[in-house]
């Protein structure tokens, strides 16, 4: 891959705003650094970005910065919504939060192989008050 056809898959990916994984490949895996939890497939990953996005919280990706190379990209991101449902263990509470998140893909024939997904727990805590910020 080049950085320019890198460049277009992760711009579609990031433009579709979490809910189109046509530029996964089948066998896709994104892992939560902070868990090791994998998520496999793009139908499964899909689930994953649903519940971030939609169901644990009503937020969005704000980019801060975006690094290409040829097959690989690392995404910044500042992650902004409010707390709706059931997030590391804590319930819902309403708090709007802010969180740093970053993610490391690798690519593949123009498509998105793997996916390491740092979110900031401790920070997110903090915010809804589950400890001491």
């Amino acid at each position: 891959m080049s950085v320019e056809s890198t460049r277009k898959v992760m711009e579609r990916y990031i433009g579709a705003e979490h809910g189109d994984v046509s530029d996964m490949s089948d066998d896709v895996v994104f892992t939560i650094m902070s868990t090791g939890q994998e998520h496999k497939g793009p139908e499964a990953i899909l689930g994953m970005l649903n519940y971030f996005y939609r169901v644990a919280f009503d937020a969005t990706a704000e980019t801060t910065n975006m690094i290409v190379a040829d097959g690989q990209c690392c995404l910044e991101a500042m992650f902004k919504g409010k707390h709706i449902g059931e997030f590391a263990g804590v319930p819902a509470t309403g708090e709007e939060v802010t969180v740093p998140l970053c993610v490391v893909y690798d690519l593949e024939n123009d498509q998105i192989k793997r996916g390491r997904v740092y979110f900031e727990v401790p920070a997110f805590l903090a915010q809804v008050g589950a400890v001491p910020g």
